[in-house]
């Protein structure tokens, strides 16, 4: 069983003892010290709270929405939903927070809170730590029986913010129906299998197929898009003779796409190509995390602007974002944040946008793919023992390479002319994740073989 408090929200494994996994304690702990936060950051006491598709749902949605009704907090219930759209409607209700029940990419086992604020953005690591000391030992009242909070379905928010992207000046939908694409759905039998074919036919799309698109929780396969879990839908598009496929987390967060050839487009390449297309008609800077592509920066310089990068994590790749008035940002795996419809990883603004632009190429997927910079990222870690001083090992590496370009906002980045390595400890384990692109596989590794050695030789001679 586990149980991981984080920035990112409350995440933990279904059962087991109160504590050690995410059982109905601790749902109602976590919960509640969130209804305190939010009602002291607002005078509106409503709170959005939607799910993705996975089995245990509706039992912690259960838990949440009660127990912020006997706090007296008013609750908009989204049902199935997606998490941008959770936090689309925290705006458009002006709400004073919200509740995502998911645990995105993670395994049918697990599931989440994810917690959002006012302005329907992930809340702050501040504001998140304030939250878990409300948790461990702040005071927590309930209403009285003539003050419990109100329970209200909205179902129509699917259809909101598919109004909203299709209002979006850079989707075109004229040019995606004229297109007549054929495409390939693998939403990984959650709510994207509700919201991407809706989406798709209101941009005009006549031909969709349907792979893992009922919302019933039951994981196909791994549920994090990355390839080795996407050659069903590759299969698929091949046997549809399909222009592209589709796939989404069960939260609909992340996007990656399918080639017509069955070949991957890359998740690393999802914000480069929708970028692409933003800076054609956008003069602006982007972001992206440290771990991300060099690939955004190539096509960002292009086009005139500048790119920036941030620290690793949605929160941080939005604040650097409003810094810099970027046009357009989001993560390497696949997380679109185009601020012109809200600050949130949002697959479908990722879809119309994509669309868009290959509808306006005119040519096969696999061949606007190859107009982008060819790297490869490599991903490694290395584990140490868990009284081993990282910080102290950081600062070694960093002065053995203290005459090339680097950064540490967030562990260690070092570049290396195009190519880098971006090493950062875990909050959860005893590890360095090292992380190198170059452009091959080869040079990628050997990159993080190298520094893997450093490693090693630091700690020999430690020792």
């Amino acid at each position: 069983m586990t149980l991981i408090k984080s920035i990112s929200g409350i995440r933990g494994t279904i059962g087991g003892a109160v504590g050690e996994g995410l059982t109905p304690q601790d749902i109602v702990k976590f919960t509640s010290a969130f209804g305190v936060w939010a009602s002291g950051k607002s005078a509106n006491k409503k709170i959005i709270v939607g799910r993705d598709a996975r089995i245990s749902g509706a039992m912690v949605n259960h838990l949440v929405t009660g127990t912020l009704q006997a706090q007296g907090i008013d609750v908009v219930d989204l049902g199935l939903s997606t998490t941008p759209t959770v936090e689309i409607a925290v705006v458009a209700e002006q709400a004073a927070g919200g509740i995502i029940i998911t645990a995105s990419h993670n395994p049918r086992q697990w599931n989440a809170l994810k917690l959002l604020n006012a302005d329907g953005e992930f809340i702050s690591d501040v504001d998140g730590k304030d939250v878990l000391v409300i948790a461990e030992g702040g005071e927590i009242k309930y209403a009285e029986v003539n003050e419990l909070g109100k329970v209200t379905t909205d179902d129509t928010y699917l259809q909101k913010h598919i109004d909203q992207i299709l209002a979006l000046p850079l989707v075109d939908k004229q040019a995606i129906a004229q297109a007549n694409f054929k495409v390939v759905v693998d939403a990984v039998n959650s709510t994207g299998g509700l919201y991407v074919p809706a989406l798709l036919r209101a941009l005009g799309v006549q031909v969709i197929h349907e792979l893992y698109c009922e919302p019933d929780g039951k994981f196909a396969h791994n549920p994090e898009p990355l390839p080795e879990h996407l050659s069903a839908l590759s299969n698929e598009v091949l046997n549809k003779k399909a222009n592209l496929g589709i796939a989404v987390d069960p939260d609909v967060d992340r996007l990656c796409f399918v080639c017509e050839d069955g070949s991957m487009f890359g998740e690393e390449y999802t914000l480069v190509a929708v970028a692409d297309y933003i800076l054609k008609n956008k003069k602006g800077n982007t972001v992206s995390n440290l771990s991300s592509t060099r690939a955004l920066r190539d096509v960002t310089e292009k086009a005139g602007g500048e790119y920036f990068a941030s620290a690793v994590g949605e929160v941080n790749v939005v604040t650097k974002m409003k810094e810099v008035n970027a046009v357009i940002g989001g993560e390497g795996n696949g997380g679109i944040i185009y601020p012109e419809l809200h600050y949130g990883r949002d697959a479908l603004v990722g879809i119309a946008l994509f669309l868009t632009h290959l509808a306006k190429y005119g040519k096969p997927v696999s061949m606007l793919r190859s107009t982008y910079p060819g790297y490869y990222i490599s991903k490694n870690k290395i584990t140490l023992t868990p009284e081993m001083d990282i910080d102290a090992l950081m600062a070694r590496v960093e002065k053995k390479y203290e005459k090339q370009p680097h950064t540490t906002i967030d562990g260690l980045k070092i570049e290396f002319d195009k190519e880098w390595v971006h090493l950062r400890r875990s909050n959860t384990e005893p590890i360095i994740r090292i992380y190198s692109e170059g452009n091959s596989e080869t040079v990628a590794n050997n990159m993080a073989n190298k520094i893997i050695a450093d490693i090693k030789d630091i700690l020999q001679v430690s020792e």
